[in-house]
């Protein structure tokens, strides 16, 4: 996997020029100069443009964009413009349109109105990905392709005629047999037995739940035809521009789970993500900086621990949220400094110009409405100037000890309809999220992996790390229980949380007692799940609340109880448990429902000691996040300390602080929503420190 390797860390966004009367082109490269551009990405919605009917291409107003471009010093990103098909694709072949689970056709009046399966859309995307790359190719402007756009935002699922038979194309392949086929998915149950592949239909609308292994296929299947579009454009790119990489953004956040972005992570030269702030009125809990912090640790994970690049965010305001929410003074820097601190090598927006009319006219741009006399204007300008002086971070490593192991394959099952605990209640992200949040609040850094993402070099990834946990990892293959029993051994804490292990790949429940997989691990046996009523908890012996879940089991002789249910079916069982796992001071820790907040915090204190994790910096105030980025050959680290809070505070820190271009000698003075990138004190043979200043500002 390549990072990316531009000359700078990459600032700018979507820039569709296209929109705009070609003499405001060169007031916009003016003006990216003033604000520091040096990426831009072109073409993304241009398909009509360039393709204004069948086989007319007319590319000459692009090659205008990028000379400009190229003549101010601007890289580009250019997309393959695959993204929106033309009115003329569906007009003449209507079977592109993709078709809803009701079986609604959708109409042409949107963006990415096309089947992922079909061949017409294949044939034609793959023709212009062509010419684009024959065009500009050894254009000298071109730092990066960019394929398609957010694959799958509005059209990951479709159950027209031509998705059912790439469905069962793709059954075929992986069962080889309608035998398989039946064995895998319980087809005896419900009288669901099939003789041929051609009577397996996509599980659309139908009378009830169902079947829960074929709904799981055919996510897989989705996915994978979504990636097969990415790297069927991908090898047309390859072919003719070997050595320009290749990405798509990805939409790495708590509120996309149709993709499993841990198999399309290992195609991409550089993983990129676009990620918008999330507000959300129905759960008032959700901190929406700590799910971006998340987002961003996520990427990196997919990314393998390498950089990676954000290729979308807002400046503010989005327009398609319930309230559309603008973002208060400093959160514009504080935004995309989180991402950079947490691996990214840039920080990107859609888009350059707030567009006048269409779709997403009132989305926040990098040049507002308003012009250049507005606040927005001033932040990304304040923006630019900043990611130039800490353009030495580029290519550094960011620094963990702790891992939460996520799985899409997980995720869609235990949101499945048929479950014990209603989807409102037993949301599979929830327990992540609330341990992610407060390794953060601790100054606690977290790699967040993905079990595809590592394939069959899960057990060397997990080696590296103190503390693994594992929430709700609620299908599992042997090779991860291999993979985490390993860790174990070799010294590492490792905490599995409820409703885990319990079913085969196949999405069969391993039987003999919950939690399948990691019983043998974790010296837990559960026989049933004893879900709570929404919205109520349920006290524990150690004085904490437990919610959403309890569970009758016992634990087997050798594991320690450290907490345990008081009331209901659960009584008596344990909560919370805890093995040791050999010499080497690793544990197998369990548990077996949700906590409140003491709860939480207690359990990682715990897990911390034992694992000997030290937060990145020791002292620093309650609000203020602190991640580290290093080189990778530990020559020079990196201090991104950021003030969420609405006060000034006080952080310890000994270096150079680049964004205020000055000295710390202990402690940096941050003021509210203010920021810092300290390049710290080496350490020097014989226990000396040098100067941070490594040369004049």
């Amino acid at each position: 996997m390549r990072h990316w390797n531009g000359p700078a860390l990459a600032f700018g966004g979507d820039y569709n020029p296209e929109q705009w009367p070609e003499e405001v082109w060169a007031q916009d490269r003016r003006l990216m100069r003033e604000a520091g551009v040096t990426l831009a990405t072109v073409g993304v919605f241009s398909w009509a443009l360039l393709e204004p009917e069948p086989d007319r291409f007319d590319a000459g107003w692009l090659d205008r964009v990028l000379d400009g471009l190229h003549g101010d010093g601007i890289g580009v990103c250019l997309a393959t413009a695959t993204a929106s098909p033309p009115p003329w694709l569906s007009e003449r072949w209507p079977e592109v349109l993709p078709v809803d689970a009701d079986g609604r056709r959708a109409v042409f009046a949107s963006r990415q109105t096309y089947c992922p399966s079909s061949p017409v859309y294949r044939e034609r995307s793959l023709l212009l990905v062509e010419r684009m790359a024959e065009r500009y190719g050894e254009h000298p402007a071109l730092r990066l392709w960019h394929v398609n756009n957010e694959l799958g935002c509005h059209n990951s699922r479709c159950y027209c005629p031509v998705s059912t038979a790439a469905f069962r194309q793709w059954l075929r392949a992986r069962y080889g047999s309608v035998e398989a086929l039946n064995d895998a998915w319980c087809t005896r149950f419900w009288s669901q037995g099939y003789t041929s592949f051609e009577q397996v239909q996509a599980p659309a609308h139908t009378t009830t739940f169902p079947n829960p292994t074929q709904a799981l296929d055919f996510d897989r299947f989705s996915s994978d035809a979504l990636l097969g579009q990415y790297t069927a454009e991908k090898d047309v790119l390859r072919r003719i521009t070997p050595d320009v990489p290749v990405t798509t953004n990805l939409m790495v956040h708590s509120g996309t789970r149709n993709m499993d972005y841990g198999r399309w992570a290992r195609e991409q030269d550089v993983v990129s993500n676009d990620h918008y702030v999330l507000h959300r009125p129905a759960n008032p809990t959700t901190d929406p900086r700590a799910e971006l912090a998340f987002s961003g640790d996520w990427t990196r994970g997919l990314a393998g621990g390498q950089p990676w690049l954000l290729m979308e965010h807002s400046t503010s305001a989005v327009n398609w949220q319930p309230v559309n929410y603008a973002k208060l003074p400093g959160e514009l820097v504080l935004d995309s400094l989180t991402h950079v601190a947490r691996g990214s090598d840039g920080a990107c927006f859609f888009q350059w110009r707030a567009s006048a009319g269409g779709a997403e006219k009132w989305h926040s741009a990098m040049l507002p409405h308003g012009g250049t006399d507005t606040r927005v204007w001033r932040e990304v300008v304040e923006l630019g100037g900043i990611l130039q002086r800490i353009a030495e971070v580029q290519g550094s490593l960011v620094q963990s000890d702790v891992a939460i192991l996520l799985d899409y394959e997980s995720w869609w099952t235990v949101e499945q309809p048929g479950n014990p605990a209603h989807t409102e209640e037993l949301r599979y992200l929830d327990v992540a999220l609330a341990l992610h949040r407060r390794l953060r609040e601790r100054q606690v850094t977290a790699d967040v992996l993905t079990v595809s993402a590592e394939h069959d070099a899960l057990a060397e990834r997990l080696a590296g790390y103190r503390v693994v946990l594992v929430p709700t990892l609620h299908l599992s293959d042997d090779a991860t229980t291999r993979a985490l029993a390993q860790a174990a051994a070799a010294g590492t804490q490792v905490l599995v949380t409820y409703f885990s292990g319990v079913l085969d790949p196949d999405g069969r429940v391993r039987l003999g007692g919950y939690p399948g997989a990691f019983r043998d691990l974790l010296g837990v046996r559960v026989e049933e799940f004893a879900p709570l009523p929404p919205g109520t908890t349920t006290p524990l012996d150690d004085g904490t609340r437990a919610a959403v879940w309890s569970e009758l089991g016992r634990a087997e002789p050798g594991t320690e109880v450290l907490a345990s249910f008081t009331e209901g079916l659960a009584a008596g069982s344990p909560a919370l448990t805890r093995r040791d796992t050999g010499t080497a001071g690793g544990a197998a820790w369990y548990l077996g429902t949700a906590l409140d907040d003491d709860g939480y915090d207690r359990l990682l204190d715990r897990l911390l000691a034992a694992g000997r994790v030290q937060p990145v910096v020791s002292g620093a105030p309650a609000g203020v996040d602190a991640v580290r980025r290093a080189a990778a050959d530990g020559s020079a680290s990196w201090l991104f300390l950021l003030n969420r809070t609405d006060a000034a505070v006080r952080v310890p820190a000994r270096g150079h602080d680049l964004v205020g271009r000055r000295d710390a000698e202990g402690a940096l003075e941050l003021p509210a929503r203010g920021c810092a990138v300290v390049r710290e004190v080496p350490a020097q043979p014989g226990g000396q420190r040098a100067s941070a200043r490594l040369e004049p500002e």
